[in-house]
């Protein structure tokens, strides 16, 4: 067997099928295509549907928040619509770009059958979330000053650094939640993923309810709100994976393998978390720059509705994303052959552009957001 050289292809090419006669059979190979098309379907449909449903669910929860916010007046409305930006752009995208190396990780470990790996993968990327995790808290205490630095309108700085403050506790929940998600999702456990998610996004409305409202705490509670669901969330997530057959070969407890061989998941992770950073960024520093504009308080509310009800229809394309990347890398994982590869990423072009056409004319028909806030 010739030894591969920097030239091989990574993937091997399927082989044609053959007919009776001995001669390579073009119309056989033409049907099996067909045939691992179809299945690729039902399998991306089988998973596409709660994928989609637990991103936007778990997108909603923050503009929840802004929205429970934007009955207490103008002002709140905008430094808690600039905190989240703010918020996004320094924490949560970057926690999300870190967190999708799972992707690549635990999705080949599962299709190669290691499935201890999986839960060595998913602590050792919790414990690297973690730690980042601690500067993005210190530069979210001081949001209001590093705001006022960049320009922005001096009293929706203040309400923004105020309602960021008491954002902190939930980074270190929400890193937590992006990797449990993904050793889930790696695992095509996307019912169970769902069904935490809908908890939690209901819970999310009475907790809003009360700390907004009833606690007297005003925009602090809503931010207080995020940090108290997201827990809630990594709880719930939590005793699944404890609990359920399910996880039982994947999740064997804590290791202390988990802190070796940390500069591997680094290397997947810095370029993953480019990738998702900046495509956050630009729209997120849109509505930062709405901050600079002569009436600060109102564009920066106007936009920040508009930004958050299409960042709900972004999910969806998300969710499909995931989806192929779960497929991709456990068959990845389980050395298949480029067709198989080739199928998954057809099937996931025909659902892009089809969901993101009837989202767009949704989205375009507008006076979603000014029922809502």
């Amino acid at each position: 067997m010739e030894q591969p050289s920097f030239d091989s292809p990574l993937l091997l090419p399927c082989p044609p099928k053959k007919i009776s006669n001995g001669e390579e059979g073009m119309g056989g190979g033409r049907e099996e295509g067909e045939g691992a098309v179809l299945a690729e379907v039902k399998k991306q449909l089988w998973l596409a549907g709660p994928m989609i449903a637990s991103s936007l669910l778990l997108k909603t929860l923050q503009v929840i928040s802004v929205m429970f916010v934007g009955h207490l007046g103008e002002l709140p409305l905008s430094g808690a619509s600039m905190a989240t930006s703010f918020a996004g752009v320094t924490g949560y995208s970057l926690m999300m770009g870190l967190g999708s190396a799972l992707d690549t990780l635990c999705g080949q470990s599962y299709g190669a059958k290691q499935y201890r790996m999986l839960g060595i993968h998913t602590q050792r990327a919790m414990l690297v979330l973690v730690v980042v995790s601690v500067p993005v808290s210190l530069i979210w205490a001081y949001t209001g000053q590093l705001l006022v630095a960049f320009g922005q309108d001096p009293e929706i700085s203040a309400e923004a650094g105020l309602y960021a403050q008491w954002l902190i506790p939930s980074i270190f929940a929400f890193a937590l939640l992006q990797c449990l998600v993904r050793f889930l999702q790696t695992q095509n456990i996307v019912f169970p993923l769902m069904l935490c998610t809908g908890v939690t996004t209901l819970l999310h409305f009475f907790v809003c309810w009360i700390l907004v409202f009833k606690s007297g705490l005003g925009n602090k509670g809503a931010a207080l709100a995020n940090a108290i669901s997201y827990w809630i969330n990594v709880l719930l997530l939590a005793l699944y994976i404890k609990l359920s057959p399910a996880c039982r070969e994947t999740w064997t407890g804590f290791s202390r393998e988990a802190s070796h061989n940390i500069s591997d998941f680094v290397k997947i992770a810095i370029p993953a978390s480019c990738m998702v950073c900046l495509e956050v960024w630009s729209f997120e520093l849109l509505l930062l720059l709405s901050g600079l504009l002569p009436n600060p308080k109102l564009e920066t509310s106007v936009l920040s509705i508009s930004l958050n009800t299409s960042s709900i229809l972004f999910m969806i394309p998300m969710g499909l994303g995931a989806v192929i990347s779960t497929r991709t890398s456990n068959e990845l994982g389980g050395k298949a052959t480029s067709c198989s590869i080739s199928s998954s990423c057809r099937c996931s072009h025909g659902h892009f552009r089809r969901i993101s056409t009837r989202a767009g004319h949704v989205h375009g028909k507008g006076c979603l957001g000014s029922r809502i806030y």
